[in-house]
């Protein structure tokens, strides 16, 4: 009998579960996706440095208040007690901290207010937090610091402002940095311009005499200063028609969310491609003229 040659058939390989090429591609960008919300998160929840608008801390008790000096409203024994351990017997500096000599009565009222002194070590970092002091303590201390020399007096609120003049003024010199929601944002070096929603107007306007931490004073006028506290209480009861403020994070964490919805587009996409990929690799063609045992007729 003659043998027959029987063509070699390559085996289907519908079923295979042999990796795709596109996988790879697909986690890559899967990966690429949940570093984006991880980082969009960290920045969003991170310190931008504290909340959109930041409520008051509890202090922490560690304020080196010594004595029974912060009991009565003596300005030099509560100096001596809580301040000149940093700032020197009279103001002039020590290594742990700066001279006090010309940072008058408004730097003092505002660092004070807002709890960001006293410290309670040179290497802690100010931040905003219910003061250590009453009202009549800190009217005290900021009288003996402004004596220390000719620094910035309390600039006075008159109230009244130009709510449309106070918008291109905080546009054009605060927003690059407290955001166009007042929000607060990174501004580089590890620091953060705060939000503005909790901030009282005599604090904003002494903050802009004084220029606190890397922020730079301004010779805004009294009628300018007015003005941008006048803005800056509209935006607080102000409506936000344009959607979800993703709570007033600002733009960086808004541009991570718009990040990660494209990169989760992509992923979807390079699945939908790979899959169909995969179904056309599978299909074998049949070979012409039909029949499954191959060419040639049986041996006779």
């Amino acid at each position: 009998m003659k043998s027959v040659h029987r063509p070699h058939r390559t085996p289907a390989r519908r079923g295979s579960t042999g990796p795709s090429r596109a996988e790879p591609v697909i986690a890559f960008l899967g990966w690429l996706c949940v570093m984006a919300v991880i980082g969009g998160l960290v920045i969003a929840l991170g310190p931008l440095t504290g909340p959109a608008i930041a409520a008051d801390v509890p202090h922490g008790g560690d304020t080196p208040v010594r004595g029974a000096a912060d009991l009565a409203a003596d300005g030099a024994a509560l100096y001596l007690n809580s301040c000149s351990a940093c700032h020197g017997p009279n103001g002039e500096g020590t290594t742990g901290g700066p001279a006090l000599t010309n940072a008058g009565a408004a730097a003092a009222d505002f660092y004070l207010r807002t709890g960001r002194m006293p410290l309670g070590s040179p290497e802690q970092r100010p931040v905003h937090q219910a003061p250590a002091f009453d009202d009549a303590q800190i009217k005290a201390l900021v009288a003996y610091v402004a004596s220390f020399g000719n620094g910035p007096a309390i600039p006075p609120v008159q109230g009244g402002g130009d709510v449309s003049r106070g918008f291109e003024l905080y546009t054009a010199n605060c927003a690059a940095c407290h955001a166009a929601t007042g929000a607060g944002n990174a501004v580089g070096g590890g620091f953060a311009a705060v939000g503005l929603g909790q901030a009282t107007p005599e604090e904003i306007a002494e903050a802009v005499t004084i220029g606190p931490g890397v922020m730079p004073p301004f010779e805004f006028s009294q009628q300018e200063r007015d003005d941008i506290i006048a803005y800056v209480n509209f935006m607080r009861s102000s409506p936000s028609p344009g959607g979800a403020p993703i709570g007033g994070t600002g733009p960086v964490a808004e541009g991570f969310v718009a990040v990660a919805i494209g990169l989760t587009g992509l992923v979807l996409i390079a699945r939908f491609a790979g899959s169909r990929r995969g179904e056309d690799d599978d299909e074998v063609p049949t070979p012409a003229g039909g029949g499954s045992s191959g060419a040639g007729a049986p041996p006779s």
